[in-house]
């Protein structure tokens, strides 16, 4: 028995193929008119008790399991295939769907024991796993051990607390995987490049998002693991060609097992990968699934501006008597909503370990909190609180009122990270305590926006009513995200920023569901571009709301700057704007209303970086946005960013392929008040240089608008960049 089915449209089609001897293997991948045979791998893997891996190793791949399940069927409807394969006492069934025009598809698998009597104790299950480079069939004979990785490239991303997104390009050929002549042993390498979150934090160190790139091929492959909890993803290489293979929890990864009675199932967690003749080309399709992925939300479109009294400003410390400058002061600058952050629930000046009631504090609203919230309004603005609704406070009353098993626990005693409790969302108490929070804030005051942080990570989980810690906290995550979907079902119009110390939990998992991300905490201006920049990596360009903090102490370059790092997404202002000249205020005011008059683009647009994903240090920064209009593109020039103090220079050259041929017209999007940059392009290479002149700290927004092809050696357009 041979089988051989495609599944896709013109644009992008998955072959996959089996036999009788093989299981079911991603065989091709055709993009466009271009096809690439890939190397062969069981297309679903699964480690368990009684089956492990076949040599020895440590990878997702390579189970004994996965190489004997055979193809048992499958069903294909509309945009959906379910291919079904069987092994003695149990069966996999890998679901695909495809959602728009996107270039991409969403896999996630259900594992069931079919057994009589014995239980199947999964470690691990692939939601993923398929060859990316030819296959050795197609480049030569094995002895010739053909080098599959080529041009390959690795573009993957780490973050930390004020350090998010940090991508880097890796050629796959070097210290992560040389060549080791292993065809002379006829055995595969047994380790490979593998990157994991082990707990609540899916962002917080190495990313769920990354992408495979081959130039010589014009092919690559981006991926996301969409899981708010643990996940792996790992890249390796086989003697005839190389792999990428995703999943959720493992028990090696995440003290994760999972014990199936006969008749049990297991769903992973799902997955997206999207292709595209390039890195930029798979990130614009996984761009395009993330918006056809997305709850429906009036806000999607909407994208309000939003004043936050945080960063930099109030810092947790919220009055009536500081907020109302500062309410009217945003609403004379346009925002839309005004969120009064951490603070508004303390009467002690000690907060931190007595969260849980969120019940406003009296002293700090001496006449209630209902009179800040009427000025919030009676400016034109909607209401906002702050909410770190899964902890609580070691001294919060309410510690004692929920049950033991409303939190997470490890042998019967609650888990405390820096001085705070977990719920467990898979606990009707929990549940229950958290929907009368939200619904009480919104019935007694209106509040139409939450900011929903999050700042402990509990580890591997809880050991309460669970097969493994990893299986508990897999469940908790999984209850989180059902709560999310039931109050957004129960208040439809309710905005939700997800903030997790910033974006220590920015995964798809979260940003599907909810409206938008603080992309970090990150608290000096000149250090923000390259995160900015990096985030339409990660999610969508509307949902990233990079920190706009201008302050009265700053020149007009620099508050320029703090409000070109915002623009390209969801605008999320803060600073004492109270305080500023009116010169000052105007340029603010200025930026909110070109925010609001780009959103329609941002919300169409896919991300482009015209001077390469940005580096920490890089003295210059850009990120754009490719339109029907042209592009938007936002570039910085920053002060001392190689280490020893040295200001960037003066110029810089942004590549931008596409419009090589082209006369191209350079406008000013923002600011418009502060002297245009000067620029020069050349069509012939699709290179635009930005100068930036004297200033070392300067930023701008420009538009560019392509014009009519040029021929060859034409010269340029007088209406062109100059």
């Amino acid at each position: 028995m041979t089988g051989h089915l495609p599944w896709g449209d013109q644009d992008l089609t998955w072959t996959f193929e089996w036999d009788a001897e093989t299981p079911v293997h991603l065989a091709a991948v055709r993009l466009g008119d271009r096809e690439h045979r890939v190397h062969r791998v069981p297309l679903v893997e699964v480690l368990t008790a009684d089956h492990g891996h076949v040599p020895a190793s440590d990878r997702l791949a390579h189970t004994e399991l996965g190489s004997m399940l055979r193809y048992a069927g499958h069903d294909e409807a509309d945009d959906r295939l379910v291919i079904r394969q069987e092994a003695e006492g149990v069966r996999a069934e890998l679901e695909l769907e495809r959602l728009g025009a996107a270039r991409a598809l969403r896999a996630r698998v259900t594992v069931t024991n079919t057994g009589d009597d014995e239980p199947l104790v999964l470690r691990a299950v692939t939601t993923w796993s398929a060859g990316f480079t030819a296959r050795n069939g197609d480049r030569g004979p094995r002895a010739a051990a053909p080098d599959h990785h080529g041009d390959w490239a690795r573009i993957s991303g780490r973050s930390d607390w004020l350090g998010e997104g940090r991508w880097t390009r890796t050629p796959l050929r070097g210290p992560d995987f040389p060549r080791l002549a292993e065809h002379l042993t006829g055995h595969d390498p047994r380790s490979a490049f593998a990157v994991t979150s082990d707990g609540t934090w899916s962002t917080g160190g190495d990313l769920p998002v990354a992408a495979v790139a081959s130039e010589a091929s014009a092919l690559a492959l981006a991926w996301q693991v969409e899981h708010n909890g643990a996940w792996r993803w790992e890249v390796a290489e086989d003697t005839d060609g190389g792999y990428v293979a995703l999943s959720g929890p493992t028990e090696a990864d995440a003290s994760w097992t999972r014990v199936l009675a006969p008749g049990e199932s297991f769903d992973t967690v799902p997955a997206t990968i999207a292709a595209g003749a390039d890195v930029e080309a798979a990130v614009a399709a996984l761009t395009d699934f993330r918006r056809a992925a997305r709850r429906a939300h009036p806000d999607n479109a909407a994208m309000p501006v939003v004043f936050n009294d945080y960063m930099n400003t109030l810092d947790g410390d919220p009055t009536t008597e500081k907020l109302l400058p500062l309410i009217a002061a945003a609403a004379a600058a346009g925002a839309e909503v005004f969120c009064i952050d951490a603070g508004w629930y303390d009467d002690s000046g000690h907060w931190w370990d007595t969260v849980g009631e969120w019940l406003p504090s009296t002293t700090r609203f001496p006449s209630g909190l209902g009179e800040v919230i009427d000025a919030i309004r009676d400016a034109g603005m909607v209401p906002g609180l702050w909410l770190e609704p899964e902890v609580i406070g070691v001294r919060s009353p309410i510690a004692d009122e929920l049950p033991l098993g409303a939190f997470l626990l490890r042998h019967g005693r609650r888990i405390v990270e820096h001085h705070r409790y977990h719920l467990d969302l898979r606990h009707p108490a929990a549940i229950a305590h958290l929907d009368a929070v939200v619904d009480r804030l919104v019935a007694d005051f209106g509040i139409g926006f939450f900011k929903f942080d999050y700042n402990i990570n509990p580890g591997t989980g809880t050991d309460h009513d669970a097969d493994s810690t990893g299986d508990g906290l897999l469940a908790h995550n999984r209850a989180h995200l059902a709560w999310l979907d039931r109050l957004l079902d129960r208040h439809p119009g309710l905005v939700i920023e997800n903030c997790s110390s910033g974006a220590m939990r920015m995964d798809f998992a979260i940003m599907s569901r909810l409206q938008m991300q603080s992309t970090s905490d990150q608290q000096d201006f000149t250090k923000y571009p390259p995160i900015a920049a990096a985030a339409p990596f990660s999610l969508l360009p509307e949902q990233a709301a990079s920190w706009a903090y201008p302050q009265p102490d700053m020149d007009d370059e620099e508050i320029a700057f703090c409000l070109v790092t915002g623009l390209l997404g969801r605008f999320y202002v803060s600073g004492y704007l109270n305080r500023m000249t009116p010169g000052q205020l105007a340029q603010v005011s200025e930026a909110v209303a070109v925010a609001k008059g780009l959103r329609a683009e941002i919300t169409a647009g896919h991300p482009t970086w015209p001077l390469g994903l940005p580096g920490w240090t890089d003295p210059w920064v850009a990120l754009g946005l490719r339109g029907e209009r042209g592009d938007l593109v936002s570039v910085w020039r920053r002060p001392g960013t190689d280490g020893h103090g040295t200001d960037a220079p003066g110029s810089a050259e942004l590549r931008l392929p596409h419009l090589a041929g082209r006369d191209l017209a350079v406008e000013t999007v923002f600011p418009t008040a502060l002297p245009a940059w000067r620029t020069d392009w050349d069509a012939a290479t699709g290179t635009l240089t930005v100068h930036a002149d004297d200033a070392p700290v300067a930023a701008r927004t420009l538009r560019l608008v392509p014009g009519a092809h040029r021929p060859v050696g034409a010269p340029a357009s007088p209406d062109a960049a100059s």
